[in-house]
């Protein structure tokens, strides 16, 4: 694909926990023919746990510490798309180190959805606490404002991930242009 060629830096998904970051990440790749990477599954291989045992045995600050030196070394070298944990973007060293060397795409959907996404699997540690709608109301309210720091917001449904994934690689057209313009 065109596209792909005119890349330069990798595209890395952001945004809250089952807006479907892995699932459309995966097939975004697959359509620019790029490679995929997802930072959970990296850091799983790394640690020898699942992310949600890593962070429940080191505690947010020792994951998100090591998930940002991971996402630094995913983002040197080949360009490729990249899912980042729900939480990374949010922290601010994280999000300058991306918003600097990467092409950031935040995927948007209503906690609705979301809380009928994640209660499909009890995998998520912020989630574990009684009231997983809460968690996630409160959670969008407050990464939404580093959220929305994304160089591209494509908002995301219960629709097909194959319209995420062409929302997306339109507005990966659009942002180059303006790019290129400037």
């Amino acid at each position: 694909m065109d596209l792909a060629k005119r890349l330069d830096q990798p595209v890395v998904l952001v945004g809250l926990m089952g807006v479907g970051k892995s699932t459309v990440g995966r097939r975004l790749a697959k359509r620019l023919g790029l490679p995929f990477v997802d930072s959970d599954s990296a850091i799983e291989d790394a640690a020898g746990y699942t992310a949600a045992e890593v962070f429940e045995r080191y505690g947010e600050q020792d994951f998100r510490d090591g998930e940002r030196r991971l996402v630094a070394r995913l983002i040197d070298g080949e360009i490729r798309v990249i899912a980042t944990g729900g939480g990374a973007y949010v922290d601010a060293r994280t999000r300058q180190l991306l918003n600097e060397r990467a092409i950031t795409v935040w995927l948007d959907a209503p906690v609705e959805i979301l809380a009928e996404r994640t209660a499909r699997r009890n995998t998520r540690p912020l989630l574990k606490n009684g009231d997983p709608k809460g968690t996630l109301e409160r959670l969008a309210e407050e990464r939404r404002p580093s959220y929305e720091e994304a160089h591209i917001h494509v908002k995301s449904g219960d629709g097909a991930h194959k319209d995420v994934v062409d929302a997306i690689i339109q507005a990966l057209e659009e942002h180059l242009a303006k790019r290129s313009a400037a």
